[in-house]
């Protein structure tokens, strides 16, 4: 599978006028990113988030052919019936655009409970709520007794025709489990080159014992990035808003931050594309938007180079 890349939503977008917008995605479409993604909270930290889905639907009509993408949606906080009526909506309106990153979350305890959801069960409930999504898609009508959820005779139509790819985050050895037996790909964050390559041979080798056979993966990584002539602005650029989002010092993440030139971020970035990983989604912070469109176009520029 070829190379595809991601960007996520300027960090100044929602502010511009409508026009705005739309020249905005226009740019980043024109600049060859496959699609755009956003990330999606209910109530992070001190009260922060996103509805995800919602606002992957405007960005859909912003542009007629840009993918976009939800990275990742906390699957256990919700249903899984209204989730797969969301995702065949999406596949309405935007056919084919899509793909679905989903986790279980837990940065943040309190999101998790103030939801009503019990921290303990995140995986078990995603692992149900996505065998679920994965049969409703399908067209089945499901019946069930699960652990979580009890359906009779559930059904969505129309069925969604091919199914919306789902990429599975997650660092656990959990993780990689629920991707190798419900996932198109895995989605890894904050981790090594030589741990994603490992983690991806291991969801092979699970899926094959599971009986799931020569899938086309997309694996996926989301790395933050900062851009600036210098290393030490690119630095303090990518850390304030790290820490600004995560409310964690920097240093617990730096290691995993490449930042500096894009000739600096690609050359961080090109072991994961070594390894394996076809759908890199960037987090690009710069001094302004236009710079963190124009540093994200020049990492791909670099990463698509051949070797």
């Amino acid at each position: 599978m070829p190379l595809r890349f991601g960007m996520c939503v300027p960090e100044r977008f929602w502010t511009g006028s409508l026009d705005q917008r739309i020249e905005t995605v226009a740019r980043i479409a024109d600049a060859g990113f496959h699609h755009m993604y956003m990330a999606d909270h209910v109530s992070f930290r001190d009260g922060h988030g996103t509805d995800g889905f919602v606002e992957i639907a405007a960005l859909s009509q912003m542009h007629p052919t840009i993918g976009v993408m939800i990275s990742i949606y906390l699957l256990p906080l919700r249903h899984p019936l209204p989730v797969a009526r969301q995702l065949a909506t999406m596949h309405k309106i935007a056919p084919g655009r899509m793909l679905f990153g989903v986790g279980i979350g837990g940065d943040d305890r309190h999101e998790v409970e103030v939801c009503g959801v019990d921290p303990r069960t995140r995986g078990r409930r995603t692992n149900e709520s996505l065998g679920i999504i994965r049969a409703l898609m399908r067209g089945d009508t499901v019946d069930l007794d699960g652990e979580f959820f009890t359906l009779r005779g559930a059904r969505i139509k129309p069925r969604i025709e091919p199914p919306v790819p789902i990429l599975v985050g997650g660092r656990s050895d959990a993780a990689l489990l629920r991707t190798a037996l419900h996932g198109d790909g895995w989605i890894g964050v904050w981790c090594s080159p030589a741990r994603y390559g490992e983690a991806a041979a291991r969801i092979d080798a699970a899926a094959r014992e599971h009986g799931r056979h020569d899938v086309a993966w997309q694996h996926g990584y989301q790395p933050w990035a900062g851009i600036a002539d210098d290393r030490a602005t690119a630095r303090a650029l990518v850390a304030r808003a790290m820490e600004n989002f995560y409310h964690v010092p920097f240093e617990k993440f730096e290691r995993y931050v490449p930042y500096g030139t894009p000739e600096d971020v690609a050359a961080g970035l090109q072991p994961y594309v070594d390894a394996g990983c076809r759908v890199m989604n960037l987090k690009v912070v710069a001094a302004s938007d236009e710079e963190e469109i124009g540093g994200a176009t020049e990492v791909a520029r670099q990463l698509r180079l051949p070797a």
